[in-house]
C-alpha cells in the first residue's frame, strides 16, 4: 500500500507538470500566431473511419486575417467576411449565404484553427516525434464539455518555430480527421477585396440565403 501511494503521488506530480508544460507551450504558440497580421496555409486534409471503411484525402489552402478567412477545398470556396459566410460552388453554380453557422461552434473552423485551444479544453504534454528533421511536440487536448462530439485532439507543434504542424482530431463516433500544414506563410501582401464577396461575379449562380 505504501508503494502504491508513492507511485500515485509521483503520477499526480507528473500530470501536473505535463499540464503546466503543455499550457506554457500553447501560450507560446498563441502569442506567435497573434503577432501576425495574416497567415496563409497550404494543407492536406485526411478523414478516416475504419469501422465505416472510409478514407478520404484532399488538399486545400486558406488565408486568414483576424476572424476573416478564404478557404478553398474540394472545389468549393468558403469566404467569411467577419459577418456572413459565403460557400461558392462553381460545379453547382450556387452560392450559399449564412451567418457563421451555429453547429460549427464545436468544429474547428479556419478562423479558430490556430487559437481554438485557448478555451474549453484540458491539456497534457504528449509524445515528441522527429518528422523529416523537425522536432514536433504533441499536446493532447480533451474537451471539458462531456457532450462534445470530439473525443480528443492531438496538436503537433514545431518546437523551433512554434507553428502548428498538424492537428489530429478523434471523434466519439470513431472518425479521425488529420490536417497537416504543408506551407506556413505570414504577413503576405493581400488584396483589399480578398475577403469581400462580389455578387457581380456570380450573376448566373443560384443564390441560396439561409438566414
Amino acid at each position: 500500500m505504501k508503494n502504491f501511494i508513492t507511485i500515485l503521488c509521483i503520477t499526480i506530480s507528473l500530470t501536473g507538470f505535463s499540464q503546466n508544460k503543455g499550457k506554457a507551450l500553447l501560450n507560446e504558440v498563441s502569442k506567435k500566431v497573434k503577432s501576425y497580421d495574416n497567415i496563409s496555409l497550404d494543407f492536406k486534409y485526411t478523414l478516416e473511419n475504419v469501422a465505416e471503411n472510409i478514407k478520404q484525402e484532399t488538399k486545400g489552402d486558406v488565408v486568414m486575417q483576424g476572424d476573416k478567412y478564404r478557404l478553398n477545398i474540394l472545389g468549393v470556396t468558403r469566404l467569411f467576411d467577419g459577418k456572413a459566410l459565403y460557400s461558392i460552388s462553381p460545379e453547382d453554380e450556387e452560392v450559399t449565404i449564412s451567418s457563421l453557422i451555429n453547429d460549427e461552434n464545436d468544429a474547428i473552423t479556419p478562423s479558430k484553427m490556430l487559437s481554438f485551444y485557448e478555451d474549453g479544453y484540458m491539456y497534457n504534454l504528449d509524445i515528441e516525434q522527429n518528422i523529416k528533421g523537425r522536432k514536433i511536440q504533441y499536446v493532447k487536448l480533451t474537451p471539458i464539455d462531456s457532450n462534445s462530439e470530439i473525443k480528443n485532439i492531438l496538436l503537433g507543434i514545431d518546437a523551433q518555430t512554434k507553428h502548428i504542424y498538424n492537428l489530429i482530431q478523434v471523434g466519439k463516433n470513431g472518425t479521425k480527421t488529420t490536417l497537416t500544414v504543408n506551407s506556413f506563410k505570414t504577413n503576405t501582401p493581400l488584396s483589399k477585396t480578398l475577403f469581400t464577396f462580389d455578387a457581380n461575379k456570380y450573376k448566373d449562380y443560384y443564390i441560396n440565403k439561409l438566414d
